[in-house]
């Protein structure tokens, strides 16, 4: 009896798992089902033994035609839902069913930095040739719980952010490999201590050049909480998981325009959620991840130990895989992983390889991550990079290489250590001829014949371009001209500050405030938003601007409805085909790389066209050893359009930056009007030179999902320049007027020996 009550309980939670499923709508008459389990219950005692058995055994079997049924037609939705049910594995499952010991670090359940955020070394093992092979690994990933409210449903704040950070320094010194487990919503939007955007900036910068094999398995991604976590060598996802730059619900309320406080249409949501490709199918298409790991139907939940047999095989043949690509010599061992993928993944390779690396392998695995991260996204736009587009095009980038290599390399190189050791034979001359001629300088002095030099100095000034001259008049080129005036300017009327009430502020009459004043408050400093035109005439040396890559077109790679004509309604009005403008510029004669993000295309939103034109500036920059502004205009964070195609932008842009800081380059971001989300917790949030122009707001998600996922409100300056100053997530506050001045002489004194003007 007691074996048939487990019986009819373990049907109960599978009815209440599908109506979780299907919304608890009354799909294939659950609600019925339901009720004749609560009538069995009620009326257990009454029944015989073998009338229960018959009743149990008759709605097992209708129970699993539903299932069935379930597995067959499941929607996008239906598969979010699954992921979030409390009744999903989660990673202290997989820590108990994949991993032979582990340690967990950084605190133990609620007693914790954060427990939304699971470190624990770990030890697995394998048999080969009948022999057991224990090795060590860094586990990673965040902790959903089950209904355990602690855990914040896998929403990490900073600091769990930074706690993975921290670990992942740990597993590099100690040479083991890293298993990520993905398990979130996204990340908790506070801009407290590292502040949730610069923290995951911080994480995906770090994991661009990690020297030790990394492995991720995708369960729920969700946008830049998964990028925290997500750039590794080879990413795994469950087939019933989600992998999405938003949630359907967020979508939704974008999409429909929902005003906040009202209730998003349920058709909708399962409308975005299938426009957003975010199944583990969509993503293995777009290449976003590597490989699917197939879950039992209706998804792995926390009792499936086939399943955890079949994700430690997974786990071991990814990192085998990976160690493997950095070998030289591995063609046998390569091909026993290929002949044996499509195999039951519950078996083991019987591959003897060790995971620790020498240097030349980790240099190909380095080589091999950064290869990976940037040709993802190629597919999400139209046309081609400059550098990409005829042989012609090509040589010309290789002898450019060439050049700048042997000129900035080798030769100034040379030059640097020629000048060194002649620097140090004139310094310790300099001290001989001293002390040899001190004793005759002495003997002049006393006798009174020294001569003295009154010859009057000349004064020297500074003319702004590099060179010192004593005859000119002091001339500041770093001056704002009047060259261009605001369209804005052309209103007759005056309008209010808004630190009127505050500061006393006058009304501003508008055609000197944005002609003079170049938008100013003469008594507050107020900034008042600017067109991007404005900067490009005033911030670079007249004439001096040369776009690139203009072919690059941004587009529609989910084919998502009515998202074509939007685009090209952005394309007709900017007459540019993206949100990103590149170009070469002068700064008083010093010549750098540009990259703009501005509002009038799309919010300034970053898609797969917008991140190539980034990841090209870059490269350009670096084979040009010039420095790279990234002024944001603004931006409105990710194109929700592209789904994974977007927020992959997120990592590829940073290994970008990474490229091109480790080469020595000069990186600069000017935030100015609204910058947040994506953008701002990846590749431009782990410049170390970050600053914003006053007035301007900085940070991770707006008001209204603050509000939403934290259910308080913020001050009105919660993301002001001033406060984000204050956090240290920007180095300082710069003044619309004095941009060029500011600008010149952050080129002047910040940067490598590597730059081209050094």
């Amino acid at each position: 009896m007691k074996e048939l009550q487990k019986q009819l309980l373990k049907i109960e939670e599978r009815i209440n798992y599908l109506l979780q499923i299907k919304d608890y709508s009354n799909w294939g008459n659950l609600d019925g089902f339901k009720k004749n389990v609560e009538q069995i219950k009620q009326s257990i005692y009454d029944l015989t033994e073998e009338k229960l058995n018959a009743e149990i055994r008759k709605l097992d079997e209708s129970i699993s035609f539903l299932e069935e049924r379930a597995e067959e037609h499941l929607t996008p939705m239906e598969r979010v839902r699954i992921v979030r049910s409390v009744q999903r594995f989660s990673l202290k499952d997989i820590l108990e069913n994949v991993y032979e010991d582990y340690t967990e670090l950084g605190g133990e359940g609620d007693a914790n930095v954060d427990p939304a955020m699971i470190c624990a070394k770990a030890t697995i093992t394998r048999r080969i040739k009948n022999k057991p092979y224990t090795a060590s690994v860094m586990v990673i990933g965040q902790e959903t719980g089950h209904g355990e409210e602690f855990r914040n449903g896998g929403s990490c704040r900073p600091q769990g952010n930074e706690k993975a950070l921290r670990y992942m320094k740990v597993a590099e010194t100690e040479g083991i490999p890293i298993h990520f487990y993905v398990f979130t919503p996204g990340s908790y939007p506070v801009e407290e201590g590292s502040g949730a955007a610069q923290q995951i900036a911080r994480n995906i910068y770090a994991m661009t050049k990690l020297r030790v094999p990394t492995i991720s398995m995708i369960s729920e991604g969700g946008s830049g909480g998964a990028e925290a976590i997500g750039l590794t060598d080879y990413r795994l996802m469950t087939s019933h998981g989600y992998y999405s730059v938003i949630s359907p619900e967020g979508a939704a309320a974008i999409e429909g325009k929902i005003r906040e406080g009202s209730k998003v249409p349920k058709e909708l949501i399962e409308v975005c959620a299938d426009r957003l490709k975010l199944t583990a199918k969509d993503n293995l298409e777009k290449g976003t991840i590597d490989r699917i790991i197939y879950e039992p139907p209706l998804g792995a939940r926390r009792d499936d130990f086939t399943f955890f047999a079949k994700l430690r095989a997974e786990m071991l043949r990814a990192t085998d895989k990976v160690v493997l690509s950095t070998k030289s010599f591995s063609v046998l061992r390569t091909y026993e992983i290929r002949r044996k993928k499509h195999q039951p993944a519950t078996e083991e390779l019987q591959v003897e390889l060790p995971w620790d690396l020498n240097k030349d392998e980790i240099r190909r695995l380095l080589e091999l991550r950064s290869k990976k991260y940037l040709a993802m996204g190629k597919n999400g736009f139209a046309g081609q990079a400059d550098a990409e587009d005829g042989l012609y095009n090509l040589l010309k980038i290789k002898t450019e290489k060439a050049y700048y290599t042997l000129r900035y390399d080798i030769m100034k190189n040379h030059k640097r250590q020629v000048r060194k050791v002649i620097n140090d034979v004139t310094g310790e001359s300099h001290v001989m001829i001293r002390r040899i001629t001190e004793p005759i300088n002495s003997f002049m002095e006393l006798w009174g014949k020294k001569q003295k030099n009154d010859k009057p100095q000349r004064l020297i000034t500074y003319t702004g371009n590099g060179q010192l001259d004593a005859q000119s008049p002091r001339v500041d080129p770093l001056e704002l001209t009047d060259t261009y005036t605001s369209p804005l300017a052309n209103k007759d009327r005056t309008v209010t500050c808004p630190n009127a009430d505050k500061h006393g502020c006058k009304d501003l009459w508008i055609p000197d405030l944005y002609g003079e004043f170049a938008g100013v408050c003469e008594t507050c400093g107020h900034h008042f938003p600017l067109e991007h035109q404005w900067y490009l005439q005033n911030i670079f040396d007249p004439g001096s601007i040369s776009q690139f890559n203009t072919e690059i077109s941004a587009g529609n790679p989910l084919n998502y409805t009515g998202f074509t004509e939007r685009l090209q309604r952005s394309k007709d009005k900017t007459k540019k085909r993206s949100g990103n403008m590149t170009f070469h510029a002068r700064v008083n004669g010093i010549h750098i790389i540009v990259t703009m993000l501005y509002s009038d295309f799309r919010n300034g939103t970053v898609g797969s066209a917008e991140g190539e034109k980034f990841a090209q500036a870059c490269a350009l920059a670096k084979r040009k050893k010039r420095p790279l502004l990234a002024y944001v205009h603004t931006t409105g964070g990710i194109r929700i359009q592209e789904g994974t195609l977007g927020v992959t932008q997120m990592p590829k842009c940073t290994m970008a930056v990474r490229e091109y800081i480790d080469a020595g380059g000069l990186y600069l971001v000017v935030y100015d009007n609204n910058s947040y989300a994506g953008p701002v917790a990846s590749f431009l949030g782990c410049s170390p030179y970050q600053f914003a122009i006053r007035s301007s707001r900085v940070g991770f998600a707006g008001p209204r999902v603050i509000r939403e996922t934290t259910g308080s409100d913020i001050p009105p300056d919660y993301h002001s320049a001033r406060n984000a100053l204050k956090r240290g997530h920007i180095q300082g506050i710069w003044d619309r007027r004095d941009f060029r001045r500011n600008l010149h002489k952050a080129l002047l004194t910040m940067g490598s020996p590597s730059l081209y003007y050094r």
